[in-house]
């Protein structure tokens, strides 16, 4: 059953004239590690989740993208300790097609969620979200629980597995987090069900 992943990042201390600056170092990371160096889309939500957003803008996939450094620029022009700022930035991992005669592996693009959070939106959200958190989608390309991995096959979900790692290590190094967060929606172990997923495909 796929599950919802999820990366928050805490920073101590941290003042709202500083999410921008935070904001703009994770975006960054995503090229570097297997992502778009623009940014998708935009999306600012006043107070709480619920409420309709005050900001949004969709620049495009590839050369129609937003810099980073621009689209949180423009998007926190106004800070609100009330805000929270949604960025959307493709990201590519192998992941299996099954339409065809003969299931083939490819490398298929799909839109991350990064969120920064300003410390009283949605009650506090920040304390249990984390000050920025990236919402990766589904769980299934890092475990494909519901096929058989021959060798092929537990090579890209290892290859899936180790760019998700080192994402994590250089968003939390390039924005300074001190207390970082891997976390699904069911609350279940993502490294345990993995090794239980490659220890049966072996």
């Amino acid at each position: 059953m796929s599950d919802t992943l999820y990366l928050s990042l805490w920073y101590p201390n941290l003042r709202l004239e500083a999410l921008p600056a935070k904001l703009s170092a994770v975006l960054g990371e995503f090229a570097k590690h297997g992502g778009e160096p623009r940014v998708y889309a935009v999306t600012v939500w006043p107070i709480r989740w619920t409420e309709s957003p005050t900001f949004q803008r969709v620049y495009g996939h590839g050369e129609r993208g937003a810099e980073p450094a621009f689209a949180v620029e423009e998007s926190l022009e106004n800070l609100h300790e009330d805000y929270a700022y949604e960025f959307q930035i493709g990201w590519s991992l192998w992941e299996i097609e099954t339409t065809g005669e003969q299931p083939r592996w490819m490398r298929e693009p799909r839109l991350v969620r990064v969120t920064g959070y300003g410390p009283l939106f949605d009650e506090g959200a920040y304390e249990a979200d984390g000050h920025i958190r990236i919402d990766f989608g589904s769980d299934g390309p890092f475990l494909e629980e519901g096929i058989e991995l021959d060798s092929v096959g537990a090579r890209h979900v290892e290859e899936n597995v180790r760019q998700l790692i080192e994402l994590t290590a250089a968003v939390e190094k390039a924005s300074g987090a001190t207390a970082r967060l891997l976390w699904s929606e069911l609350g279940e172990s993502l490294a345990q069900r993995l090794a239980a997923r490659l220890g049966a495909a072996n």
